[in-house]
Parts: C-alpha cells; sequence; structure tokens
C-alpha cells in the first residue's frame, strides 16, 4: 500500500513535466521519419506534427505552401463558409416554417388571409376601370384616370402573384420538410 501511494505521489509530480515534454515529428524529402524536441532540420518545409508526451499527435503544421496554394485555400475556405451560412440560414428558415404552420390547411388559410385585402382592391379597380370605360364610351376624356387605374390594376395583379408564389413555396418546403421527417 505505501508503495501505491509513493506511485501515485511520483505520476502527481511528474504529470507537469511529462505533459510540458514534447517532440515533433515529420517525414523527410528522403522519405525518412524524423524526431526531434526542436525542429529536426529535415523537417524544413514539410509537413510537421507536435506530439505529446504520449505520442500522440497534438497538432499539425502543413509545408510551406506556395501563394498559388495559398490563394486556392482561402477561396475554398472562403466558399465552405458561405456554403455554411447558406446552409445555416435555410436550417433557420425551416425552423421557423415549420414553428409557424402545423398543417397544409394553416397555409391555405394563411394565403387567403394575406390575398384578401388585394383580391377586394383589385375588384374595386376593376369596377372603377368598367366606369371609366363607359365614360370613355360617351366620349368623355378619361385616357388618364384610365391609364393610372390599369397601371394600379397591373400592380395588384403582380402582388397577387408574389403572395401566391410565396405561399406555394411555403407549402412545397412545408411537405418536403414533413414527409422527409415521416
Amino acid at each position: 500500500m505505501p508503495r501505491q501511494l509513493f506511485l501515485i505521489a511520483l505520476l502527481v509530480l511528474l504529470a507537469p513535466a511529462m505533459a510540458a515534454a514534447q517532440s515533433y515529428r515529420c517525414v523527410g524529402k528522403d522519405g525518412k521519419k524524423y524526431y526531434g524536441q526542436s525542429l529536426p532540420p529535415q523537417c524544413v518545409g514539410q509537413s510537421v506534427e507536435q506530439l505529446n508526451a504520449g505520442g500522440r499527435v497534438v497538432k499539425k503544421f502543413d509545408a510551406q505552401a506556395s501563394a498559388d496554394e495559398r490563394a486556392k485555400k482561402e477561396a475554398e475556405d472562403a466558399d465552405r463558409k458561405k456554403r455554411e451560412a447558406v446552409s445555416k440560414e435555410e436550417g433557420r428558415r425551416d425552423r421557423a416554417l415549420l414553428a409557424t404552420y402545423s398543417s397544409e390547411a394553416e397555409i391555405e388559410t394563411s394565403r387567403q388571409r394575406a390575398l384578401g385585402g388585394n383580391v377586394s382592391q383589385i375588384k374595386e379597380i376593376e369596377g372603377k376601370l368598367a366606369g371609366l370605360r363607359k365614360r370613355k364610351a360617351a366620349n368623355e376624356n378619361v385616357d388618364t384616370e384610365l391609364k393610372v387605374e390599369e397601371n394600379l390594376l397591373a400592380v395588384k395583379k403582380k402582388e397577387a402573384e408574389q403572395i401566391n408564389h410565396r405561399y406555394d413555396d411555403d407549402k412545397k418546403r412545408y411537405l418536403e420538410l414533413t414527409r422527409k421527417g415521416k
């Protein structure tokens, strides 16, 4: 028992020194492996691994890359980060979509609510246009008013188209997400 306590105490005392003892390893240009407490001269310009006292790789250092290789790696890293950001944003949107709607019927209800004001405005504009066309047939000069209302009608129809498109996309994605989970 006293011997075990002595060994434990010795390990506790030596642990910091063992942790600090790090070495380096590389494969030289000649294909041989080189080790050292500091960077061996044969490792200059080669990929190097930093090892802990137990011989496990702690860190890897790439060989000195050329300017083209560094630029290529930076571009790849930038592309990867961009894809990760897009993926993160898509995940956020998917979670928001699933939190907003619990069924296809809810999506359709929301669509009708969003279109409600737009549809009533379209009907109102169409009524004004019918009245203006009658006045024009009676030889009144209403060309400017007619043009304004026709442009307004086109805008409102475009808005309705955009609303429908948005809800079509939401519905399609909702179905993809809910069916994927089943």
